[in-house]
């Protein structure tokens, strides 16, 4: 589709969401998967005025009806699936809403919806846009301050929070994030697959269209050739559509990360060899600030096709990227990560590394849109006086920082604050230390500091990083309260590598039997206490008790978020057995 196409779709379709009824200024909700009609469906609310609302697709029936309830939502738009499966099942709980767009083509007739919810398709709703006399209709341009988005968070602790971003929040945080990426234009393809229910993939999309970007639209179960939807074979979306830039979780990452290095292992000793030879050469001369253009010829272009072999610029967001994979994606995919720092409430902007920086675990300068501030946080003992590097809680301001939460008050004034300028300034509850050449680097979270019955401080967030280092680690969850003396961990194993944990002391058994089995629980933690012990964890910060979990962790377990980030509460109840279990019931 050409941008006139998508143009005249969008007044089309916000055209008719106003003759359906929807009010200026008067909120309308998206739940739906990723895919161009979301992003079609937003350009014609920000077109009208529409404050949009959106939902995580991966939300369950009591959050998706407290978003709809909390912003008084009348019109819904979303698809064809998450209709029958998710929001079939809360109509009663939202007696508010009377009009229900889906963006599919096909549609069961209305017969099974309760009296008084009208379900039009996306199709039908753009031709009564069309019509001469809805078309001649004046509509109402938003002004700067207006809301443009409520963006309910997934929130990785309780309910979900809405988010207001106004329209100049959204102006402010794309300008500053696209002055870091040199020569956007209308050359570059980009590939969608995060929820836009997200701020990251959001505002990567609004850069995008805002420099004549072309965008493709895939899904993680389809992004790659060994992606879990795509039949032996087939190709996957990075393999056709051939990406000139993409954002992506640490999560997804690291999967590259490890599926590649695992072929490595199965790689001829002669093939290793020249491999891991080329690694370190590259790495070398990436330190010296050197290309290595026949090493990315003859070594790594089979690598690189694996999304395609055209990227240019990969952008990392959503959690800490760990270094030894950010080293690996520069050296094996040729291309530069720009690791990014934002949240909701900063609009996705904050800082991101500038695209030649091959430092690791730093995510660069503030962006020119906003100011980052550290504070003093006595307790967990970071100053902004700290030698050599100042250290404190990260604020946020600029006019990027968003209009606060929606219905609440309280959190507003605890949260955001106006400083004697008239700046807004969020307050994100991350610890960070700013480097000599002004970047920063994210240490800490206030929130996972706990502290042990002898008085030492624990911070989860460390202690996960350096262990999902581990080969044996897919994913893990450090948990430790104040009445205990050390901490415990969940873990979800990398199933090759555990397999092969078994295979080595002679453990037999189906995947969930190896998983309880205490023998090899007691071998993963011997191999988890290593890695601690190299990366210099003090001793009472090495779980000294885990469980393995059979299942992984997905959006859809509930136990992490859209962006793949824990849900401590979540996992806690989840495994409360095993937390008493471990600390031996008292």
């Amino acid at each position: 589709m050409s941008y006139d196409q998508v143009y005249k779709e969008v007044r089309a379709f916000g055209s008719g969401l106003a003759a359906l009824g929807q009010k200026p200024l008067k909120n309308i909700a998206i739940f739906c998967e990723t895919r161009a009609e979301w992003i079609i469906a937003a350009q014609a609310c920000f077109m009208y005025n529409f404050p949009l609302v959106t939902l995580y697709s991966t939300l369950g029936g009591p959050a998706i009806a407290h978003g709809l309830n909390e912003a008084e939502v009348s019109h819904i738009i979303t698809s064809k699936e998450l209709l029958e499966t998710k929001l079939k099942n809360i109509f009663l709980e939202v007696p508010r809403l009377q009009h229900i767009i889906v963006v599919d083509d096909k549609l069961k007739s209305g017969s099974e919806y309760p009296r008084g919810i009208s379900v039009h398709s996306m199709a039908a709703v753009k031709r009564l846009g069309a019509h001469p006399e809805n078309v001649s209709r004046q509509r109402r341009p938003p002004s700067a301050s207006d809301v443009a988005v409520i963006m309910y968070t997934s929130g990785s602790t309780g309910v979900p929070k809405g988010v207001m971003i106004s329209h100049s929040n959204i102006i402010a945080g794309i300008t500053g994030m696209a002055e870091r990426i040199p020569n956007l234009g209308e050359d570059d393809t980009y590939i969608g697959y995060l929820p836009l229910a997200h701020v990251l993939e959001l505002s990567a999309e609004m850069v995008c269209l805002a420099h004549g970007c072309r965008i493709g639209y895939s899904s993680p179960q389809t992004l790659a050739d060994q992606s879990t939807k795509i039949k032996k074979g087939s190709k996957g979306d990075t393999s056709v559509l051939r990406p000139t830039l993409m954002a992506a979780v640490p999560e997804i990452m690291d999967r590259i990360y490890k599926n590649v290095m695992l072929k490595v292992e199965e790689m001829s000793v002669f093939q290793r060899t020249l491999f891991l030879l080329a690694y370190n050469y590259k790495m070398e001369q990436l330190a010296m600030g050197y290309s290595t253009p026949l090493c990315d010829r003859l070594v790594f272009r089979k690598v690189r096709a694996l999304l395609g072999g055209r990227l240019r610029v990969l952008l990392s967001g959503g959690a800490p990227l760990s270094a030894a994979t950010q080293r690996f994606m520069n050296i094996c995919f040729c291309c530069p990560v720009g690791q990014g720092y934002g949240l909701t409430e900063t609009c996705g902007a904050g800082t991101i590394s500038q695209l030649w920086d091959y430092s690791t675990g730093r995510v660069g300068a503030p962006l020119v849109c906003c100011e980052v501030q550290l504070k003093d946080w006595i307790e967990g003992g970071y100053r902004s006086t700290d030698r050599p590097c100042p250290r404190g809680e990260i604020l946020v301001g600029g006019p990027n920082v968003t209009m606060g939460y929606y219905k609440k008050k309280e959190k507003n004034s605890e949260d955001f604050f106006v400083d004697k300028k008239g700046q807004r300034w969020f307050c994100t509850g991350d610890i960070g230390e700013f480097h000599g050449d002004g970047c920063l680097k994210i240490i800490d979270r206030k929130k996972d500091l706990v502290k042990l019955q002898a008085g030492e401080y624990v911070s989860l967030g460390k202690v996960e990083a350096v262990l999902k280092n581990c080969a044996l680690v897919d994913n893990i969850c450090a948990y430790a309260n104040s009445e205990e003396s050390y901490v415990i961990g969940f873990v979800v194993p990398n199933q090759k590598q555990l397999l092969a944990l078994a295979d080595r002391k002679c453990v037999r058994g189906l995947w969930e039997e190896l998983c309880n089995n205490p023998v090899i629980e007691e071998e993963v933690l011997k191999v988890i206490t290593e890695t601690a012990l190299t990366a210099q964890l003090e001793r009472f910060e090495i779980p000294r008790k885990i469980r393995l979990s059979v299942e992984p962790w997905t959006p859809e377990t509930g136990l992490v978020t859209d962006a793949f980030k824990l849900k401590r509460k979540e996992l806690k109840t989840h495994y409360q057995n095993d937390i008493e279990r471990m600390y031996g019931a008292k």
